[in-house]
Formats: structure tokens, sequence, C-alpha cells
């Protein structure tokens, strides 16, 4: 265990290195990559992103609501809104989606790579493989998790609203729209977006390093892939954990 988190603290650095000193180099094919790569882990995941967002609402936000009513809670309904799904369920779910459908692709498609001896042959014509291949994946997974995260919260908490007017709790669109606006807070939205790029640059780090950490042979890329998606999530809830304590501190 510590010879895998200083690696990934190792490779951390080095990609963000990279990242800040080489950003504008090779601009007109690094660039094109990086918009490839928010394609491929946000758009295409918008269909599954809205589908989850609409159940999340139904299930969670039309439930909660209309259970507080029946207590006679429903002042709290906005408060606990923004708790479970801004804070807490809204960014996880994305970020658990992105590493299911894209973060174990690009771990099979670097260790593949590494296999195959094409990164070696990057290095040799002078291509820094962390520039070409790791950077855009950072960059494209993290703006890719923080967008589909406000997209999912929005149509959450839309559907959520279907839901208790099906339910035909006493509660108007302006006054439930108006205990999310007190609810939430200047810290929630910027703690929202450092919480989804954090998601988003760990998953692709992790990913990245697993698939260029060693030379691998064909057989081995599932067990690479296994470690990869293991790891991320230990390091998405430990990152989660320590959000929840700056919000209770805030």
């Amino acid at each position: 265990m510590a010879r895998t988190i200083q690696g990934l603290g190792a490779f951390a650095l080095i990609t963000i290195g990279v990242t800040i000193t080489k950003f504008w180099k090779s601009a007109g094919v690094v660039h094109p990559i990086i918009s490839a790569q928010i394609h491929r882990s946000g758009v295409r995941l918008l269909p599954m992103i809205s589908f989850l967002a609409f159940a999340l609402g139904l299930v969670v936000i039309g439930q909660t609501v209309f259970q507080l009513n029946r207590v006679g809670a429903g002042n709290y309904a906005g408060m606990v809104m923004v708790t479970v799904v801004v804070r807490e369920l809204g960014p996880l779910v994305t970020a658990l989606i992105v590493l299911a459908r894209v973060g174990t692709r690009i771990v099979i498609e670097l260790s593949t790579s590494r296999a195959t001896g094409e990164v070696e042959a990057l290095e040799a014509v002078g291509i820094d493989p962390i520039h070409y291949l790791v950077m855009p994946r950072v960059l494209g997974t993290a703006i890719s998790i923080f967008a589909l995260t406000v997209y999912l919260i929005l149509m959450a908490l839309i559907s959520g609203y279907l839901f208790v007017f099906i339910q035909d709790v006493p509660l108007r669109p302006g006054e439930y729209f108006s205990q999310l606006a007190n609810s939430l807070g200047y810290p929630d939205f910027v703690l929202l977006a450092l919480k989804t790029v954090s998601f988003g640059m760990v998953i692709a780090i992790v990913t990245c390093y697993q698939g260029l950490a060693r030379p691998v042979r064909i057989d081995e890329v599932a067990e690479v892939t296994t470690n990869a998606v293991v790891q991320s999530i230990i390091a998405c809830v430990v990152l989660d954990a320590l959000f929840i304590i700056v919000y209770l501190i805030m």
C-alpha cells in the first residue's frame, strides 16, 4: 500500500507539472484529444446519467419530501435535498458511473499499449507519454464529471418535484425551489466544483498510472483493470470523507 501511494503521488505530481508547463505545447494535436475525451466520458454518458437522475429524483427526493410533509417537517426538505443530493449522492454517483464506463477503458487502452510496445515507441520518437496520453485523459475526465454532476443534480431536483406533484403534496414550485435556494450557500458551489474535479483527476490519474506503471502481458490486463477500479473507489471514498469534514467545519 505504501509503495502504491508513493507511486501514485509521484505520478500525480509529474502529471500536474506536465499539465502546467506543456498545456499549450502541440496544442493542435493535444487539445483535440482533450475534446475527444470530454465527448467520450461526458456526452456519451448523458442518456445513462439522465436515467439515473430521473430515478434518483423519484426514489430519494420525491419520497423524502413526501415523508417530511407527512410528519409536518416540510420546511426541512430543502436542507435534506442539498445535503443528500447536491453534496453527496450527485458527485459520488456520477464519479462511479464514469469510472465504470470510462475509467476501465482507460486502463485497458493504456495497459494494452504498454504491452504491445506503443508507449516505448512514442518515447523513441521524442513524444512525452504523459503529455500525449495522460494529460488529455485527466483534464477531459475532470471536466466531464463536473458537467455531468451539475446536470444530474438539476435533473434529479426537477424529477423529484414531479413525483411530489403526482403524490399531491401541497408544495408549490416556488416554495420548493425557494427552499433549495435558501439551503444552498456559496461554499456549496465552490466545494461541489472542487469535489467533482478532484474525483475526475483521481480516477484518471489512478487508471492511467495502473495502465502505464509497469510493462504487462496481455493476459495481465484484466488484473490491472481490477486493481485500478478498486484503488479509484477507495480514493474517491477517502476524498468524499475529507469533503464531509470540510462541510462540517464550515
